[in-house]
């Protein structure tokens, strides 16, 4: 019985490795929106090892290799959630489902990464729609205009580090793409949507508080921050000069040694004009490296996001005009105003369930000023670059990992169907929550 059992445990460890290899697959015929120029006409993509191995015209086909027939199919590289709660947020209205808030104003030690549950129904869901990877990130809680997600309950300004993850994987480490491409900070809120300063903002509650209370309140916030910042400096110099000086080393501190560096971006969630404009002139006094998150007004300040080369992660276009007096298409139309004064943009859902509209998102502003090309970029090459990754995602280029969707037409379009999904050079299965209710429903 113990020889047994040692050879089942010793063939275990000989073909589980094999079992988890990438396979080699040709998508052959297809055309190819490689993004990294013109379309390729009855092109053939070539995946090994868990990467772009060729891609061409004229690219033969290896020996043994899993074949998939792209006649009349069209291939892009994979969708990119910039700002998701995938893996974070299960059953909304259920809070034992959600994790993503932690007591206390500044927490920039945690990690999305340690607390995304990668057996969620939502990820498969997403997936199906061309999804291939995502940022998992924090709450950014309901203040500073009409927007957020997570409920309006959290409290921290600092939330976190998020990170970027591939969805497919049994555990996080087989997910994790990096465990941190940027420290969350809400920006507190001066004006009349409440819930800036943990619920008490102007006109939160149900009761309007006086302006002069909350100015201060900004202000105290304000310098919270500026505090935060001075003291991580502080601690960075001691950790530089080492054994020299004794301290007691802090975790929190630890974790804004790059951001104050310059090395990690904060992804600042603002939504109103001044409060888009208060961002800007902060992170720039304090030499941060800034994307701006939400943008709900954006398009009010979009020359100055021009001058400061700042990029706009935008909310969801599927939705109603923030202001009463906006115009109705304020939403669809927001993408393109910055697209045309130079503002470099990408789409993200700030959810978990709607994960899977991310490409109509991009689709609904492609009718409101914003070019189609544009539009596919924004969900694929563009938050690539803004968050450091575009050596290995956004395009279709030799070298780079193989995620990619094969589809029948426009993504961007909801007739059109995801027929085939790429992930870390391995196809993936499409089935997800949502068919097998349709399918179960179906047959009544």
């Amino acid at each position: 019985m113990r020889t047994r059992i040692f050879l089942l445990i010793a063939l275990f460890v000989l073909v589980a490795p094999l079992a988890t290899q990438a396979q080699t697959i040709a998508i052959r015929g297809a055309k190819i929106y490689t993004l990294a120029g013109p379309p390729i006409e009855n092109g053939t993509v070539v995946i090994k090892d868990g990467k772009i191995a060729d891609v061409g015209a004229n690219v033969a086909v290896p020996a043994g290799a899993q074949v998939i027939d792209g006649k009349g199919l069209q291939v892009f590289p994979g969708f990119f959630d910039s700002f998701s709660q995938l893996g974070l947020v299960e059953v909304e209205s259920v809070s034992a489902t959600i994790d993503t808030t932690e007591l206390g104003d500044f927490n920039p030690q945690l990690v999305t990464a340690t607390a995304v549950h990668p057996a969620s129904e939502h990820i498969p869901v997403a997936r199906a729609n061309g999804i291939t990877h995502a940022v998992s990130a924090p709450a950014v809680g309901g203040g500073g205009g009409g927007g957020g997600f997570g409920g309006g309950g959290a409290q921290s300004i600092v939330r976190g580090q998020a990170s970027a993850i591939n969805l497919n994987g049994w555990v996080i480490d087989e997910m994790l793409i990096r465990k941190s491409v940027g420290l969350v900070l809400t920006w507190p809120t001066l004006g009349p949507a409440g819930g800036g300063f943990g619920g008490g903002g102007f006109g939160g509650g149900g009761q309007q508080r006086p302006f002069s209370e909350v100015r201060q309140a900004y202000e105290r916030r304000f310098a919270e921050i500026s505090g935060w910042l001075e003291a991580s400096r502080h601690y960075a110099q001691a950790v530089e000069r080492g054994s020299k000086d004794k301290f007691e080393r802090d975790l929190k501190f630890d974790a804004m040694i790059p951001v104050v560096k310059g090395e990690l971006p904060v992804l600042v969630y603002a939504n109103r004009a001044r409060d888009i404009r208060n961002a800007i002139e902060f992170c720039g006094k304090e030499k941060l490296k800034m994307i701006l998150a939400g943008g709900n007004e954006a398009w009010k300040v979009k020359d100055l996001l021009k001058e400061k080369n700042i990029p706009v992660i935008l909310g969801p276009t599927q939705t109603l005009p923030v202001n009463e007096d906006d115009p109705y298409d304020k939403p669809y139309s927001r993408a393109g105003e910055l697209h045309a004064a130079g503002v470099r943009i990408a789409f993200a859902t700030f959810n978990s369930a709607d994960s899977r509209t991310l490409p109509y998102e991009a689709g609904q502003a492609v009718g409101f000023g914003l070019p189609w090309d544009e539009a596919v970029k924004a969900i694929t090459l563009y938050p690539a670059q803004f968050l450091g990754l575009a050596d290995r995602f956004g395009t279709i280029e030799t070298g780079k990992v193989a995620n990619l969707v094969v589809t029948t037409g426009d993504p961007l379009e909801p007739r059109t169907q995801v027929k085939h999904v790429v992930i870390t050079g391995r196809e993936v299965s499409l089935d997800n929550r949502h068919l097998r209710l349709y399918n179960e429903y179906k047959k009544r």
